[in-house]
């Protein structure tokens, strides 16, 4: 496997090479990069003309990741040649189906099981429900344990349009997944938040898919202004700093960040479902927790030989580029110091993480608040 890192801003530069690297094979070009620039057809057009036979897969962010730094306003280009690897690609509208989970049930069923290893999700970021996006992907009929990961594209902190796009410019609504095929691939995901739970374990009494009316028979939002205290004042920037737990049935627990609130109605918007009969928990951020999870999140998927060439995307949450603000650098450079520096690190910071959940193979969730990262190493044959 051959990577080459491309960065816009203001003109193309370099980021990495790999030697022997020929752009005429390359198969897959990944772009996280700013709504404004990614929608700019002189990007999608430079990027065919260097890669012509590649799949272009683009999406919006709330922040570029090259190796330990965020970047902004820029575009990241990440370009990769396998030897015995391949890809295929697919995307559909989410206009073209009755509801998000349709959409993804729609696009899980375009790939074939075998030799499959890992479905890469970029999805549109705020006309698309993750939640059912992910529900839809989960909801097949055969037993493979394929890794599925991803992420929501960002806006920045605007909250307004986010795109994404393959082979063509991309436009709001579209959901893009990238099969990746190969026995010589190995390929790990994981997720950690490093969150700290606090107050009773509570259940939802009413709710509406993201919208959350009342916790235990009370309102919820009156309930979450009471263990906020002071931090009320401050609300709904503040709500950043306490998302909920959100446990369903027997399945592992989600993050869920609020995106606003509605002090007419006295509700609770959601960056995920809130399902009613779910147990919830509020959390707090705990800055050194968040950093270690971040190296957790890089434990877990670091690949078994160091001397392959290594891709790394992470995907982390805007809510945690907003709380850590000067600091982001810091998770990143946890993440850096497991991966070690022969690993090439792209990524994004989005409206939500598509992780695996842990101990289920082949069935993944969405999450707010996480690090989440993806490798993928492809092995020589000639070491087989």
């Amino acid at each position: 496997m051959k990577i080459c890192g491309l960065q816009y801003n203001g003109t193309w530069s370099n980021t990495h090479a790999t030697e022997q690297l020929q752009p005429e094979m390359v198969q897959l070009v990944l772009v996280f990069g700013d709504r404004y620039l990614l929608q700019q057809p002189f990007i999608y057009d430079a990027l065919k003309l260097r890669f012509p036979i590649a799949n272009i897969a683009m999406a919006s962010t709330s922040g570029e990741i090259l190796h330990d730094e965020v970047q902004e306003n820029t575009v990241l280009a990440t370009a990769i040649q396998f030897e015995s690897s391949s890809v295929q690609c697919y995307s559909t509208n989410i206009a073209a189906h009755a509801d998000s989970f349709h959409a993804g049930k729609y696009l899980r069923s375009c790939f074939s099981s075998e030799g499959l290893q890992l479905l890469f999700i970029l999805s549109d970021g705020t006309l698309v429900n993750g939640t059912e996006l992910v529900e839809g992907l989960n909801d097949t009929a055969s037993n493979d344990a394929v890794l599925m990961t991803g992420g929501l594209a960002g806006d920045g902190e605007r909250f307004k349009e986010t795109v994404t796009g393959l082979n063509a410019l991309p436009v709001s609504g579209n959901i893009v997944v990238i099969g990746f095929y190969g026995h010589q691939l190995e390929v790990k995901g994981s997720a950690f938040g490093g969150w700290d739970e606090f107050g009773p374990l509570r259940t939802v009494t009413s709710s509406y898919k993201n919208i959350l009316y009342e916790i235990d028979g009370r309102n919820a939002l009156d309930l979450y202004k009471e263990y906020l205290g002071p931090f009320k004042a401050e609300l709904p920037a503040s709500a950043l700093l306490f998302p909920l737990s959100v446990r369903v049935g027997q399945m592992p627990a989600v993050t869920r960040t609020i995106l606003s609130i509605d002090e007419e109605n006295h509700t609770m918007l959601f960056a995920g479902n809130i399902p009613e009969g779910s147990k919830v928990r509020l959390m707090k951020a705990n800055f050194e927790r968040l950093m270690e999870a971040s190296e957790s999140a890089a434990a877990s998927v670091a690949v078994s030989n160091k001397e392959d060439n290594t891709l790394a995307i992470l995907v982390s949450c805007v809510g945690r580029k907003m709380i850590l603000h000067k600091r982001t650098y810091e998770e990143l450079h946890a993440a850096r110091k497991i991966l070690g520096h022969q690993t090439f690190i792209t990524g994004f910071y989005s409206y939500g993480e598509i992780t695996p959940f842990q101990n289920t193979p082949g069935s993944c969730g969405l999450q707010n608040q996480t690090m989440t990262i993806t490798t993928l190493c492809e092995h020589s044959t000639s070491n087989h």
